[in-house]
């Protein structure tokens, strides 16, 4: 009698990673692109990727007067695309609910970060899209000031 092949071996294939990790590769690489951006505007970049109970700041940077919390956004285009369709906008993506969660960020950080943050008299939220073709090239960066 045989035995149907299904039943005799078994599948035991791991789920990969691969999508994850080739999405964080991504937004790492779109938020190096903002981060040298702000610094080419003037920006002292305090930290990047802060995590707080709440979740994460991509970035929070600090220009002598004004702290900013920016959430950045990074699209991958096709390389050969003349440019960025309507849909593949990176800003898109930002949601109401995205930027409250932002805002409890920022709070929660002013909270523990106490001393060791700068003293400013404003706090602004901006928005940086990043579009970034199949070979890593920048192809757009949009960077909203006061987004919200």
């Amino acid at each position: 009698m045989r035995t149907p092949k299904a039943a005799t071996q078994l599948d035991v294939r791991r789920p990969t990673n691969a999508p994850r990790e080739a999405r964080r590769a991504l937004g790492a690489s779109g938020e190096a692109l903002a981060a040298e951006h702000l610094r080419r505007l003037g920006y002292q970049l305090l930290a990047r990727n802060v995590r707080t109970r709440h979740g994460e700041i991509d970035l929070i940077a600090y220009d002598g007067r004004t702290l900013v919390f920016a959430e950045v956004k990074t699209r991958r285009i096709g390389g050969r695309q003349p440019g960025i369709r309507p849909d593949q906008q990176p800003l898109l993506g930002l949601g109401a609910r995205q930027r409250a969660r932002l805002r409890r960020l920022a709070a929660a950080w002013l909270r523990e970060a106490g001393a060791r943050r700068p003293v400013v008299r404003t706090i602004r939220f901006d928005a940086i899209g990043v579009a970034i073709d199949t070979r890593g090239r920048l192809r757009a960066l949009e960077h909203v000031e006061a987004a919200w």
